[in-house]
């Protein structure tokens, strides 16, 4: 097959051709028992003239005969689509079908083809249809050029792609259909040189079609026909080979046994099937370099897809003819494919491949060619991609472990530690089956062997030295839950573990470093802890899952297994151990999972003294604050009231709390009573029984121990003398939070008298006196603690105390004074925003390495999400966030998502007052630029560029739905404008006011404005603006002018008469105030601060206050064509030119020269004026003229290059033509022989490159 010569692709329909077939071949046996003898058989009828082809498509027969398919009628040729309409509804019977279909062909096999001609089209989703006129005289390409006008451009969709149940399953019924087709018709319709023949020509002309329905259900249609057609080669080929057995069997024979009348039968059936499957190798040829060769890299994903699925399945399916280098090329071509649905299926195809161990010998060059490939698929961005990678790696190590090299396999190993948990599932079955799924012989000999003689004792060996190896010891949990499926039994012989743990070595065998034993008791406490709790580790699932009642039982059953083996091994562990805080702190935690019960049906009560008297042990021996709260974590999960064991247990727990309480209150007497400075013995001393109070303070309630009096005289006395060891100090104030909190869940719980409430509201106060002073500690320790725990303070005793019907704890509330909140901005501004290397006191006598800088930062972001949720939860002011919001663009890597978050959760709040901290931060910004550089810096200047750009970010945020913000956007700008001028030039006003350079930033903010509001906005800017500053053309003016323009953007073509009319209204009733205007166009201090915002509010109707009005209909008199005021009227009235108050009053003649003289160059000011705005919207690369699209205005920025933010994360396709445009439908004269454009697909190293 791969040799027969290249056929031409563009059949044409065959006028004179003959057809051979019988009238019952077509439903002989398929596996071919009763087959005939071939076309050799067969009747040969010669192919019906033009005229009596006309004759039989004019519908003139019977009911039932040729003009009838399915029991409708045939009119002019064409079918009523009711084979479409039959394979759509999917609820009949695909053979009947078919059968129906070739009934309708052996009495006319024209109409059927036309029927079937139809049926492809109309798939495709044209409403055209082929009448037979058209069949009989035009070309494919011109019948399908045909098609491609009838295409309704309504809707880009057709049935493959369009959503519902139903054309769902039209895929696979119009697949099922095309299989069943062939397979019927494989004994002689297909062999007739006519229907096959105008079927590949067709499919093969709609594929080339520049119309993706065309093209898509055309290649599908096609691929489909290729793998029915294997198929019949396939059997082909079988049915030969048994033909030449059964050939040679007989010639073997003697001449006396030898029938010669088989023999000549046999050599004609070989004969017969041989040329049968010379045509079918033709067809498939056809199918192959007419569709395949120039479909498989279409520009649609999904076209690719199928071609690489169907070719996986020929390869599968007839592994002697494709299962070669010439086709599996385009396999690994097609890996660097761009989508990831096309590299799967390219996976997928290989997994059926690598799966049959026999076809191994065909696929080791193509493995040694595209190995590395593979590999680096592990890492695929698309997930679904790199699971099948692994599994398909897992395939070829399974085949010949010599294929992959070490340094292959450790690719994959380490993404048993992913996060994505299918792959990590992956990468661990290809774990098991590289390291532990191998067995050795003598192994056979003591597989009931358990304990350390167990099989599995050499795996979970290989499995610590693995951990240990992969050097990443706190993600054994990960590791564990990657093997858990495929791994079951081995990690669930904690038996094993155990042994190896206690029982000494064999003879001969090596022991477990203190290294391994460590990593050991972490795994076993990974899988116990997986047993027990059913779901994998944090980050690796999306939460718990209802667990069915198989995995129920199995669960029970864990523990019950766990308790029973544990409840006796851990004492002699922990015995063992007791000195290792690691190993004790992993062991401490198995309690946690027992059934608490079994200490009691399985007798177990003195195993359970001795693990109290080992935890007792433990912590006199320990001062870890880990190893500790392991301790009173057990003591919590053991004291529980439920059980019987409660008792017990609480004795110890009291015993022991009992004798550290009385030492530190003995200790502390001792401590505080020295008059020297204290000895380092006794701090010490003080120091660990403090930690273990605080340790077991924090699970369980030591309230009748009083702990509040003694910490509080320890940290006053700290503050009074200032030397305080720092340790001391931070555990006595977490102790003391320990207290309080305790005694709030006490008071909310049961029903508390008014001196309960008293008494914990004075301490609460204390306390938060006492951390305050802290905060100013020498120590950077003690002073993170100490604002940690006020901000965790403040949160828990804010206004939401109340919240769920607590209205009895409103005297517990706390509300911070403005002392303390700017103590608490001030730790953190200074603590917080500061660069890595500064932050040297946190990491006493640490090492400037990677894993402290981590640290550190994470401590950092934690200070500041303690002291955003107090922002958040309007514990603080929210103007205290401008200091925040500032830092947003200068630590976008360390707080960026911190920061964000905050602005959205306090938009959401109060939008207005959140608009008011953004702008706030700005001018904060600008002031200290100022401050630094003076009024005189430079625009282009770093620190500038970057305020601008931070509020570019800031406009980012509020979205684009302005309806939403208008509120805030507008008071924004109202703020701003104030800003601007807020500070006039002690020049003159000849000179901008100093802060003039603002509203370049402001000018970031004008996109977000509704149409309207520009105006509005607009006319509040006038009263700050005289009549000079608006002919103002020198580059200090130009922030004024940039923002002016902003506001005008997206305004009518006469945009100053408008705004001209506006002003002037308002200006009347500026100029009703009884004060004497100045040249000055700014509002006095005293009225500013005591109505800027009624006067914002409350201004005249005509103004369309934002805050005030809904959004205005566009038919205001504003927006129709204004009235074209003369040019001595336009600004005269919105800015009189007022005499200075120190000049003599002029006579009148000399009055009326001026007026004259000030009206004609006002005149030709105005002019210029609106010359030079006009000019500035038209040029403006960041103005809009039109804003009927809200949208994309939205997205518009303010200054050059931002259009990047627009496109990022876009890809744009523009090779995809869905339906062709109506306008040059007719123009088309010939179609694209190749839709492909191989930079869009591939990439550009597969390109160009051979394959071996």
């Amino acid at each position: 097959m791969i040799a027969a010569p290249e056929i031409p692709t563009d059949f044409t329909l065959l006028q004179e051709s003959e057809t051979h077939f019988s009238s019952d071949t077509d439903f002989e046996d398929i596996e071919g028992k009763n087959q005939k003898q071939g076309k050799g058989k067969t009747c040969k009828k010669g192919k019906k003239g033009p005229a009596e082809k006309g004759k039989s498509g004019n519908g003139g027969g019977k009911p039932g005969g040729p003009n009838r398919m399915n029991g409708h009628h045939q009119q002019n040729g064409v079918e009523n689509m009711m084979l479409f309409e039959v394979v759509k509804m999917g609820k009949s019977a695909m053979q009947s079908v078919v059968d129906d279909w070739i009934e309708s062909y052996k009495h006319d096999r024209d109409i059927a083809l036309l029927d079937l001609i139809n049926f492809f089209i109309q798939c495709s989703g044209c409403k055209g249809v082929v009448t037979a006129e058209m069949f009989r005289h035009m070309q494919n390409s011109e019948i399908i050029r045909k098609m491609t006008e009838e295409f309704d451009e309504d809707s880009g969709d057709y049935p493959l792609t369009m959503a519902g149940p139903q054309w769902k399953k039209f895929k696979s019924s119009f697949c099922e259909f095309i299989g069943v087709l062939v397979r019927q018709c494989q004994y002689s319709i297909i062999y007739d040189e006519y229907m096959m023949d105008t079927v590949i020509s067709l499919l093969t002309g709609l594929s080339d079609s520049q119309v993706r329905a065309f093209r898509h259900t055309s290649t599908l249609a096609a691929m489909k026909l290729m793998t029915a057609l294997v198929n019949v080669a396939l059997n082909l080929s079988i049915n030969m080979d048994n033909t030449q057995r059964q050939y040679e069997a007989e010639r073997n024979k003697i001449i006396g046994k030898r029938a010669n009348d088989r023999l000549e039968l046999l050599l004609q059936k070989r004969k017969e099937l041989q040329e049968n499957q010379d045509e079918i190798e033709n067809m498939m040829n056809a199918i192959f370099k007419g569709v395949f060769v120039h479909r498989y890299r279409d520009a649609i994903a999904e076209i690719r897809a199928i071609c690489i699925e169907e070719i996986g399945i020929w390869m599968k399916m007839y592994s002697d003819a494709f299962l070669n280098d010439s086709y599996l090329k385009y396999v690994g071509w097609t890996m660097h494919d761009k989508q990831g649905e096309v590299r799967l299926k390219c996976l997928t195809a290989l997994q059926g491949l690598y799966y049959n161990k026999e076809l191994n010998s065909k696929l080791e060059l193509f493995t040694s060619r595209f190995k590395d490939r593979i590999v680096s698929m592990t890492l695929d961005k698309e997930y679904d991609v790199a699971v099948q990678a692994i599994k398909l790696l897992t395939l070829v190590l399974q085949s010949s472990e010599e294929v992959l090299t070490a340094e292959d396999c450790e690719n994959v190993y380490h993404l048993v530690y992913s996060a994505h948990r299918p792959v990590a599932v992956a990468a661990g079955e290809f774990l098991y089956k590289k390291l532990f799924s191998r067995r050795d012989p003598e192994d056979d000999g003591i597989l009931k062997r358990r304990g350390r003689q167990s099989p599995n004792a050499n795996l979970v060996k290989t499995l610590v030295f693995f951990f240990l190896e992969s050097e990443l010891h706190e993600h054994a949990a990960y590791l564990v839950d990657s093997m858990w499926d495929c791994a079951t039994d081995l990690l669930k012989d904690w038996e094993c573990m155990n042994s190896l743990l206690l029982e000494e070595p064999l003879n001969g065998e090596e022991p477990l470093t203190d290294r391994q034993e460590s990593a050991l008791i972490e795994i076993m406490l990974c899988t116990i802890r997986q047993a027990a709790e059913c779901h994998p580790p944090v980050g690796r699932g999306t939460g718990k899952r209802v667990l069915t009642a198989k995995e129920k039982k199995t669960q029970l059953d864990d523990r019950t297994k766990i308790t029973e083996l544990f409840a006796v091994a851990l004492p002699q562990l922990l015995a063992k151990y007791s000195v290792d805080a690691e190993k004790v702190t992993n062991l401490l935690q198995l309690p946690q999972y027992f059934d608490l019960e079994i200490y009691t049906t399985g007798r177990l009560e003195k195993h359970l003294d001795a693990l109290l008297r080992q935890i007792r042990d433990i912590v006199e021996k320990h001062t870890d604050i880990d190893v500790l709260e392991a301790c009173s974590k057990t003591y919590h999960a053991l004291c529980n009231e439920e059980f019987t064991i409660f008792n017990r247990v609480d004795i110890a727990r009291s015993q022991l709390i009992d004798e550290l309480a009385d030492k530190f209150n003995r200790l502390l007497e001792d401590f505080l009573q020295e008059g020297e400075e204290p000895d380092e013995d006794d701090a010490y001393q003080v120091l660990s029984t403090l930690k273990r109070i605080t340790a077991f303070h924090n699970a369980h309630d030591l309230s009748r121990w009083d702990l509040f009096g003694c910490n509080y005289k320890l940290l006053k006395t700290g503050i009074e003398n200032g030397d305080m060891p720092e340790q001391i100090v931070i555990h006595a104030l977490q102790c003391t939070h320990y207290v309080i909190l305790w005694q709030l869940a006490k008071v909310t719980e049961s029903s508390s008298t008014k001196e309960d409430l008293l008494r914990l509201k004075k301490q609460m106060r204390v306390f938060c006196q006492i951390c305050q002073h802290y905060l100013t500690n020498v120590n950077t320790a003690v002073k993170e603690q100490a604002f940690t725990i006020l901000c965790d303070v403040l949160m828990i005793f804010s206004h939401q105390i109340m919240t769920g019907g607590r209205d009895m704890l409103e005297p517990l509330v706390y509300t911070p004074d403005s002392s303390l909140q700017s103590e608490l901005l001030s730790f953190i501004l200074d603590h917080v925003f500061i660069d890595q290397d500064d932050d040297n006191n946190s990491a006493d006598g640490q090492q400037d390495d990677e894993a402290s800088k981590i640290e550190a930062l994470h401590k950092r972001r934690n200070l500041l999400a303690a002291f955003c949720k107090l922002i958040v939860y309007t514990v603080v002011e929210m103007n205290t966030a401008a200091d925040i919001f500032k830092q947003y663009m200068k630590y976008y890597n360390d707080y960026g998502d911190i920061i964000k978050e905050t602005m959205s959760k306090t938009r959401q709040i109060d939008k207005i007052q959140c608009a008011k901290t953004l702008i706030l931060s700005l001018q904060q910004l600008f002031n200290e630029m100022i401050q630094e550089n003076g009024y005189n810096f430079d625009r282009s200047s770093p620190t500038f560029s970057g305020i601008k750009e931070l509020a570019r970010r800031f406009a980012l945020t509020f979205g684009l739905d302005q309806l939403k913000t208008r509120e805030a956007i507008a008071m924004l700008h109202k703020d701003g404008i104030e800003f601007a001028f807020k500070e006039p030039n002690p020049q003159g006003e000849s000179h901008p006011p100093l802060n003039l350079a603002f509203l370049d930033i402001l000018s970031e903010f004008s996109s977000k404005l509704l149409r309207q509001d520009k105006r509005t906005v607009y006319v509040y800017l006038e009263k700050f603006m005289t009549f000079q500053m608006s002919l103002r053309r020198e580059d200090v003016w130009l922030p004024l002018m940039s923002y002016r323009n902003s506001l005008l953007a997206g305004g009518d073509d006469d945009t100053m008469s408008v705004i001209s009319g506006i002003s002037s209204r308002g200006s009347t009733v500026r100029n009703k105030k009884t004060k004497p205007a100045t040249g000055k166009r700014k509002v006095p201090e005293a009225e500013e601060s005591s109505s800027s915002d009624s006067m914002w509010l409350n201004r005249e109707q005509t103004m369309h206050t934002p805050v005030m009005m809904q959004t205005p209909q566009l038919t205001s008199t504003i927006m129709r064509e204004p009235k074209r005021l003369r040019a001595e009227e336009s600004y005269m009235g919105v800015y009189p030119m007022q005499p200075e108050h120190h000049q003599a009053p002029l006579d009148y003649k000399q009055q009326e020269e001026a007026a004259r003289q000030q009206q004609e160059r006002a005149a030709m000011n105005y002019v210029k004026l609106r010359t030079n705005l006009q000019h500035a919207i038209r040029r403006g690369t960041s103005l809009m003229e039109d804003d009927e699209e809200p949208i994309v205005e939205d997205v518009m920025m303010s200054s050059e290059g931002r259009i990047e933010d627009l496109n990022e994360g876009m890809d744009f396709d523009t090779m995809d033509i869905d339906l062709p445009p109506s306008k040059n439908r007719r123009e088309r004269t010939e179609l694209k022989p190749d839709f492909f454009d191989p930079a869009s697909i591939m990439d550009e190293s597969v390109l160009g490159v051979s394959m071996f």
